[in-house]
């Protein structure tokens, strides 16, 4: 049987609690199949576990945080309020259901799934974690999907700041000013859709870092994450991917692979721009 891997290394949150680099991301993974994959990371080396409202799977990654061979402390689960119960009530009783699905006592982290700017509750949803965060039901609060001038907002009206924000991240949309403006403020920003859905993984420069650093193109893709500071969720439906996926912290990128990566921009998403949802 394989070794487990070294766990990512933990990064600091603006609130003092701290957060695994790279973890197991849950979207699109069937509940039938949820818990068995998130035991096999945990098995692996992961420490954090992401899933949400939306993914109907809450309840088996649950059960794979409470079968797992490990104190409950060394794990840290993450979900979200989905954008249908945005509004102060109604995502309190959000995060009720989830925490009943999940089956915990407490959230590591709680997000804000996307702002839907034409319904106008994700200020009030804020205060809802605010407040969540207060009765130290949840431990760190964040955003999903937000944009710059989302934050703002969230600032300006209620002095609080997330502490992560994640949102598409790719080498087809770096999301090089977002990332100033989180990391000027003390937010960490966390990167779905690591790899562009597998689209971007078929580059010919890609192949060429590959093989230069004896890697997957999925591996250069994850380690370009990591050189640039973010957090990272990767889904994987396979005990080798993901494995492979979480075995980026023993080689590094060079300027000149970071510079060439950094050609692949072209702003392309693979999901909903934020102001238009």
């Amino acid at each position: 049987m394989p070794q487990p891997l070294t766990p990512a290394p933990r990064l600091s949150l603006d609130d003092g609690a701290t957060i695994p680099q790279l973890g197991y991301g849950t979207y699109k993974v069937p509940s039938t199949d949820a818990a068995r994959l998130c035991l096999e990371a945990i098995d692996v080396g992961y420490r954090r576990l992401d899933t949400a409202a939306l993914y109907g799977n809450e309840e088996a990654v649950g059960r794979a945080v409470r079968e797992a061979a490990m104190p409950r402390e060394e794990l840290f689960v993450t979900s979200k309020v989905w954008k249908d119960d945005n509004g102060y009530d109604t995502t309190l009783r959000a995060f009720d259901q989830s925490l009943a699905r999940l089956g915990l006592d407490v959230l590591d982290l709680y997000l804000i799934h996307w702002p839907v700017p034409s319904t106008d509750r994700y200020v009030d949803s804020w205060r809802a974690l605010i407040r969540l965060r207060e009765e130290q039901r949840v431990r760190s609060i964040g955003v999903s999907n937000f944009h710059e001038h989302h934050i703002q907002r969230l600032i300006d009206e209620t002095g609080v700041a997330p502490v992560l924000n994640q949102v598409e991240l790719h080498p087809w949309l770096p999301q090089t000013a977002l990332r100033g403006f989180d990391e000027a403020r003390d937010i960490r920003t966390e990167a779905w859709s690591p790899l562009a859905r597998g689209r971007v993984l078929g580059t010919p420069l890609l192949d060429d870092l590959a093989d230069k650093h004896g890697r997957t193109p999925a591996q250069i893709v994850l380690r370009w994450h990591i050189e640039l500071g973010n957090l990272v969720i990767p889904k994987a439906s396979s005990p080798e991917r993901i494995r492979e996926n979480l075995d980026v912290f023993d080689f590094a990128l060079d300027a000149d692979d970071m510079a060439a990566i950094a050609t692949l921009e072209s702003g392309e998403r693979t999901g909903r721009d934020p102001d238009h949802d």
